[in-house]
């Protein structure tokens, strides 16, 4: 005879608590509270095929409380995936195991982004949601027609990104998404009242979110609770109220269970109270039989799919677009630009040369969604007459986030996680700070999200100190896994938005300028120089005996100060730098030539030093930022700060033997 939910349910709690005991470290408390909400979700209402992880039209599941990770990684093995064998069950948070710690995208199938930093899996999950509606408009209801559920817990709702999601997500009424909230009033200190009284479904409700308030233990309230949110006309919460630990005997509904393993008495003692006799890391025969066909349910349903995929007008272009694969004809208008400014040579802030270079490739490549954290006049990231991605018509690609810088960077890592779109997003360079956790998830997880960062020195003037980012280069320069592009002018910004599109598995961060710079790129050359990271932009006309690296706005003080220099005799090379992390990259002997011999290497940057010493060396000069900036014009506090021609000059002179 099958095994009945409750049984089910319970080969998750059994298989969680007795990998968190083999490692000797996880969390076994979410898992066991969650089983049966997850085991009514997962054989009854997602729509998966186990044998097929990266069917484009599966729903999504998140485990934003990612610190429950044998949960999934429980769902997986259970449900038939094939990389979550029992044996990766046993080496559960061990080397080289497909089961981390935290579920990780791209290490293991099924996992479908990276969680454990709270919140961030909700926020993300917001941007699949959004993706899923936009591709929906664009290739029809016969090929994009899914759902994104997530499970949250207590502290995933006191992260704060929470909140800059779901005031999104119900903006948006984005009804394909359902939260599964934990709502076991444990964190790890203790009882959720330690620290908080909020009335979480209020809340939602206040954001625009349908909500169901339901026992998470009982099977029935689960199914018609999960029926019932299928048919929202908006996002929907469920608020599970769950017993943390459920099943163990001493430790259920306590603290004590939530990070740490049960230990062998009360591992036993549970498998008594569960009526779970077999021993560990074994799951009866009756019981992985349904589960196994709930692994197979959605077999069906995927093959119908990808007959109407074969049927369809837009077949070649879909699975071009969730390949991530740029249009074949993509650059050409951007190509015909970098030709025609080479010669024209225009004089603008590199943020509106951001805006042009956008406007000759958001036509050419429509998997293309931009938007902004309510700065969109400020970033130039809007391309005139697109429509606006909103309810009820989501054809649209440009998204207004608001002021949520997180939340933002967050839904674009799930808009390309989700396939199908290329997202970028805009604020102040500052406001990086805003959106790190997220950059890093992105660098981490390998996926194409281009933000853009404007404003990105003193050179923004009178917005003064708080909005000037001085230190915020060096510590995006220190990301791994992300290229930092600081473009000098128009062809470098285009040659670096290129390089950003292009880049499938690493984020971009484009730095741009508010002031005007000079052109400093005006000699044809038919390659994209920005691609290698640092490039020699001008010869010396004498005998080379300094250097001068520089990047974004300050290359053209490089090469105004490079003109002083060689009037007086002193022969100057001047490099740009647009690109660190992609000049790391080069072979050892291109790096060697770029940086080269002269006795003298000067850096000049409207930031702090850090990272620079790799060009210049230590006993190198440096023109820079040492300390935060201050409220006035830009040309006065590049002159107070010393960031000019003059100071560069005396900079290298002052190391000429």
């Amino acid at each position: 005879m099958p095994a009945d939910l409750q049984t089910m349910a319970n080969a998750i709690r059994v298989l969680s608590m007795d990998a968190v005991e083999k490692a000797n470290s996880g969390h076994p408390g979410m898992p066991m509270g969650m089983a049966d909400v997850a085991a009514v979700l997962w054989t009854k209402f997602l729509k998966y095929d186990a044998s097929r992880p990266d069917w484009a039209d599966r729903d999504r599941f998140v485990l934003s409380a990612g610190h429950g990770s044998m949960l999934l990684y429980s769902l997986l093995h259970l449900s038939g995936f094939k990389a979550m064998t029992m044996d990766q069950i046993k080496a559960f948070r061990q080397l080289n195991s497909a089961t981390p710690g935290h579920p990780e995208y791209g290490h293991t199938p099924g996992v479908e982004t990276t969680t454990g930093p709270l919140g961030q899996g909700l926020a993300t999950a917001v941007g699949m949601a959004i993706a899923e509606r936009h591709l929906a408009a664009r290739f029809s209801a016969d090929l994009v027609d899914h759902r994104t559920w997530v499970v949250a817990g207590d502290g995933c709702l006191m992260e704060g990104v929470s909140q800059e999601a779901i005031g999104l997500a119900g903006r948006l009424k984005l009804n394909r998404l359902t939260v599964l909230w934990d709502d076991n009033n444990i964190t790890i200190d203790g009882a959720v009242a330690l620290s908080d009284v909020t009335d979480q479904p209020a809340r939602f409700k206040a954001a625009g979110w349908a909500v169901k308030t339901i026992d998470g233990h009982d099977v029935g309230q689960i199914r018609r609770a999960l029926a019932w949110a299928v048919k929202q006309d908006r996002p929907s919460l469920i608020a599970c109220k769950t017993k943390i630990g459920k099943g163990s005997p001493n430790f259920e509904g306590t603290h004590d269970v939530h990070g740490k393993a049960l230990g062998k008495d009360e591992v036993a003692a549970t498998r008594v109270n569960l009526g779970w006799p077999a021993e560990a890391f074994v799951v009866p025969d009756e019981v992985l039989r349904p589960w196994r066909a709930a692994g197979r349910r959605g077999a069906k349903e995927r093959k119908a799919w990808e007959a109407r995929l074969a049927a369809s007008p837009h077949s070649a272009e879909f699975q071009r677009a969730m390949a991530g694969d740029l249009p074949k004809h993509a650059f050409e208008r951007l190509d015909a630009y970098i030709t025609e400014a080479e010669t024209s040579r225009p004089s603008a802030a590199t943020r509106q040369h951001s805006g042009t270079a956008l406007e000759k490739v958001f036509g050419e490549i429509p998997d293309l969604i931009g938007g902004s954290a309510d700065l969109t006049g400020s970033n130039n990231t809007y391309v005139k007459n697109t429509a606006i991605l909103d309810a009820p018509d989501y054809a649209g690609r440009y998204v207004n986030y608001g002021v949520r810088e997180f939340g933002m960077t967050a839904a674009m890592n799930g808009m390309a996680l989700h396939g199908g779109v290329i997202p970028y997003g805009g604020t102040f360079l500052v406001f990086s700070d805003y959106a790190r956790p997220a950059l890093r998830l992105a660098a981490l997880m390998g996926v194409r999200t281009i933000f853009v960062g404007t404003h990105d020195s003193i050179g923004l003037g009178e917005d003064g100190p708080t909005h000037q980012p001085v230190e915020h280069l060096a510590s995006l320069r220190a990301m791994p896994n992300l290229n930092l592009f600081r473009p000098a002018d128009a062809v470098e910004t285009a040659e670096c938005w290129k390089l950003a599109l292009a880049a499938k598995t690493t984020p971009s961060v484009m730095a741009l300028s508010r002031q005007k710079v000079a052109p400093v790129r005006i000699d044809p050359v038919g390659e994209n120089l920005s691609s290698r990271g640092a490039y020699q932009l001008a010869a010396a006309g004498h005998p080379a005996q300094v250097t001068i690296f520089a990047s974004g706005s300050e290359v053209s003080i490089a090469m105004a100060a490079r003109g002083l220099l060689e009037a007086e005799g002193i022969g100057v090379r001047v490099v740009s730098v647009p690109c660190f992390e992609l000049f790391e990259a080069q072979p050892a002997d291109y790096q060697d030539a770029v940086i080269g011999e002269t006795e003298v290497r000067v850096a000049v940057e409207a930031g702090v030093r850090m990272g620079w010493d790799r060009f210049i060396g230590t006993k190198g000069a440096f023109v820079g930022m040492s300390g935060f900036g201050a409220s006035a014009p830009d040309k006065v506090l590049y002159e107070h700060f010393g960031l000019t021609p003059d100071a560069v000059v005396r900079a290298a002179k002052s190391k000429l033997a």
